[in-house]
């Protein structure tokens, strides 16, 4: 069908050939009156088969009927910009951005000016990236359902509260992420005496708690055989140093051991901060390492490594991780052992069932925002 040109399309038709984009050029009818060189290669056919068609007929009926309401549209509105498809020859679907302006000439006609813009690569992109989040999601998920499993086992070497032989233990422990490093156990042997332990290892996270759970289970063989607790710092000492050896993965420990009856207690700390005996309406006593952090030097474990402790009846003790001490007020002073100290005083005088709470709640008065690091919190009266 031969197609009269309007004199002014002749004049810019150059000007489109110099275009990166696809262009086509259509009457009041849709009929196509010019193309570029760039739409005919997108498109795979030649203009002599495209003049003088309705765009439309290039397209199925459904895709042609959206490309017929966003040109009534743009009629209206004078111009219209979707994302759709340009069909091929070979019967494929080309992505594209079709922008479509109208255009009224000298004689009052309207005609529509119409550029297609590919988008392959942003689609191929579009489509890499969604394969990846899709990745992401998935790996994300079995990391999640990691770190849940994690969560349980940490929850199981933390410290638990207990009754045994007349003596009341609570237990308190709060990881700063998922998992954490603390770790610790209130643990009977037999009817002969009760162990504790509070442990700490450097850091957060899976490392951190991985390392918690092997020293953790390491020295729960240790108690149940009864060892010494000098003799059971120097060996963790020296089997963290032989069988994780981690740089940057040290360890400190309070131990207590105290025995049926309640009246003696053996301590041992490696780097720990120090444990308390505090009997109600006095000054708690401090009890100090003797030991340096664990799990780096070979002579970390001092030749005197424990205390005997005397206790009497309605003593607590208290064994704490540094989470507890290393907090910051809006001053940006830190509460330390001092401050901590003045807060078992106070609390001690609450019944014991009262006296954790008493104690954390302190704490998270006088600590600017949230824990920065793992609490873990025992205490024992002794009955």
């Amino acid at each position: 069908m031969d197609i009269q040109k309007p004199e002014w399309l002749e004049q810019v038709e150059g000007v489109l050939e110099t275009l990166n984009e696809g262009v086509i050029v259509s009457d009041e009818g849709a009929r196509i009156l010019s193309v570029n060189s760039r739409f005919e290669a997108m498109i795979g056919v030649p203009r002599a088969e495209i003049i003088g068609k309705e765009a439309y007929r290039f397209y199925s009926p459904k895709e042609a009927d959206v490309i017929a309401k966003q040109r009534e549209r743009g009629m209206k509105q004078g111009h219209t910009r979707f994302e759709f498809v340009l069909p091929k020859k070979n019967g494929g679907r080309l992505p594209v951005i079709i922008s479509s302006r109208a255009m009224n000439s000298p004689d009052g006609r309207q005609y529509g000016v119409i550029t297609f813009t590919e988008i392959s690569d942003q689609k191929r992109a579009e489509e890499q990236l969604r394969a990846a989040n899709k990745q992401l999601e998935q790996r994300q998920k079995e990391t999640e359902e990691d770190l849940a499993l994690a969560a349980r086992v940490q929850e199981s070497i933390a410290p638990k509260s207990l009754t045994w032989g007349g003596m009341r233990v609570e237990a308190h422990f709060q990881p700063v992420r998922t998992i954490g490093g603390d770790f610790g156990l209130a643990m009977p042997c037999g009817e002969d005496h009760l162990n504790l332990l509070i442990g700490d290892v450097s850091g957060h996270g899976i490392g951190s708690a991985l390392v918690a759970n092997r020293i953790y289970t390491e020295m729960v063989t240790q108690f149940r055989a009864s060892i010494p607790l000098g003799d059971m710092l120097q060996h963790m000492n020296r089997f963290v140093i032989e069988n994780i050896g981690i740089s940057g993965f040290l360890f400190t420990a309070a131990l207590a051991r105290i025995y049926l009856g309640g009246r003696r207690m053996n301590f041992a700390g490696g780097g720990h901060p120090p444990a308390m005996v505090v009997t109600p309406g006095q000054e708690p006593q401090l009890l100090e390492s003797r030991s340096m952090v664990l799990g780096a030097l070979p002579e970390a474990v001092s030749q005197e490594a424990t205390l005997d402790v005397d206790l009497q009846q309605g003593d607590r003790i208290v064994l704490y991780s540094d989470g507890i001490t290393e907090v910051f007020n809006a001053r940006d002073e830190m509460l330390g052992v001092p401050g901590l100290r003045e807060f078992v005083r106070e609390a001690a005088l609450l019944p014991f069932g009262e006296m954790m709470e008493g104690i954390l709640k302190r704490v998270a008065a006088w600590r600017e925002g949230s824990p920065s690091d793992d609490v873990s919190l025992v205490l024992v009266q002794v009955n």
